[in-house]
């Protein structure tokens, strides 16, 4: 839609140029008083009717005919007269937003002008001639014009299409990232916290049979405090989302002070093999620590067996770490509700890895294996 305010200048700009072609042209005093009478009709039809036509239909419908009468009346005053047909054709395509109708109503103009200039010249063939090419050329020209609006408005529909998608998008994007850090700090807290609880719950149930078989229980309350320092540690560690304190000194020694820890709260057997690894970046390195600390956690809550192992090794562009024990197994294929083998399979996918289980009555067998150089 063109602006009103600038067909509020180009209207009586027209009409300037429409009266000094009908003073040139050498009127009678009759098509001079007609011109002029079409002319001041023209303009105020425009700032009645023309103006409010792009929002009103009660206003277009009266200004096209009124309009169309006007150009022809005008032609048929004097011939110069019919140049009005150069504001009349865009006019009608301007403010009739459908493209039948404006087609209609061109024709409808043309025809008009056309029986204008024939009674007013008397030539039939001037006429034609006239108004063909003039209604050819105004087709035209609002063809092309009406299809880069159509464009236009399709390009700007799109956009906003577009924009709406991104919006969405971003929204998606930011639900997304919170899922997915709510999913990393319950990891972390399970594959920690949680298991340093659970080892401080059993200490404590320890340190009550001793007091109550009259045994002294410093060594267990010296664990117990140790237990509550790692835990008290690893939660200011995860609150700061900084690495685990546990890595200081590389993989090998936090996995053999793990092992010892693990000895000394359950009373197992825990032999750990970690010294052949090459220097890790630290994201693998505490992926290999955080399966170490589940797989334990495992042995710890139901295995029930006396010798645990711990192993890690590099081949081939990957590390892997083992861990197993003489317990009782489990059955694979039976539901659990635990959160542990899940979420160490989640972790291990983050990084490409993959965990394998084998579990029989002589004991079970838990593999995880990433590939060097990961991003947790």
């Amino acid at each position: 839609m063109t602006s009103n305010r600038w067909w509020n200048i180009a209207v009586p700009g027209i009409a300037v140029v429409l009266i000094a072609l009908l003073l040139v042209s050498t009127p009678t005093t009759f098509s001079l008083t007609g011109g002029l009478l079409c002319i001041a009709a023209f303009v105020i039809a425009w700032f009645t009717l023309g103006r409010c036509a792009s929002t009103s239909q009660t206003a277009l419908a009266a200004f096209i005919p009124l309009l169309i009468v006007i150009s022809a009346a005008a032609a048929g005053f004097e011939t110069a007269m019919a140049t009005i047909q150069c504001v009349a054709y865009p006019l009608i395509w301007v403010l009739i937003q459908s493209t039948r109708r404006a087609v209609i109503a061109n024709v409808m103009l043309a025809v008009a002008i056309g029986i204008g200039i024939y009674l007013g010249t008397g030539s039939l063939v001037v006429a034609l001639v006239i108004e063909a090419a003039s209604l050819a050329f105004a087709l035209a020209l609002g063809s092309w014009i009406t299809s880069i609006a159509n464009q236009s408005e399709e390009r700007l529909r799109l956009l906003g299409e577009l924009r709406t998608a991104q919006e969405q998008l971003s929204i998606f994007d930011r639900d997304a990232g919170v899922s997915s850090e709510r999913e990393r700090l319950a990891r972390e807290i399970h594959d920690t916290i949680a298991q340093d609880l659970t080892g401080l719950v059993m200490l404590a149930q320890r340190a009550q049979r001793e007091l109550s078989s009259r045994t002294s229980p410093s060594a267990t309350l010296g664990m117990l405090e140790e237990g509550a320092r790692t835990a008290l540690a690893e939660t200011r560690a995860l609150v700061a989302s900084g690495t685990p304190v546990a890595l200081s000194g590389g993989i090998s020694g936090a996995l053999q002070r793990l092992g010892e820890r693990f000895a000394r709260e359950t009373g197992m057997e825990v032999s750990v093999s970690a010294s052949g690894l090459p220097e890790l970046d630290r994201d693998t390195e505490v992926v290999v620590l955080r399966c170490a600390q589940e797989g334990l956690a495992n042995v710890r809550k139901h295995s029930a067996g006396c010798v645990a192992t711990v192993s890690a090794w590099a081949h081939n562009g990957s590390v892997a770490l083992r861990v197993t024990d003489d317990g009782t197994g489990f059955d694979q294929d039976a539901p659990t509700s635990g959160f542990g083998l899940d979420g160490m399979r989640s972790r291990l996918a983050l990084v490409g890895g993959t965990l394998d289980i084998s579990s029989s009555p002589a004991g079970t067998v838990l593999t995880a294996t990433l590939p060097l150089g990961v991003t947790a």
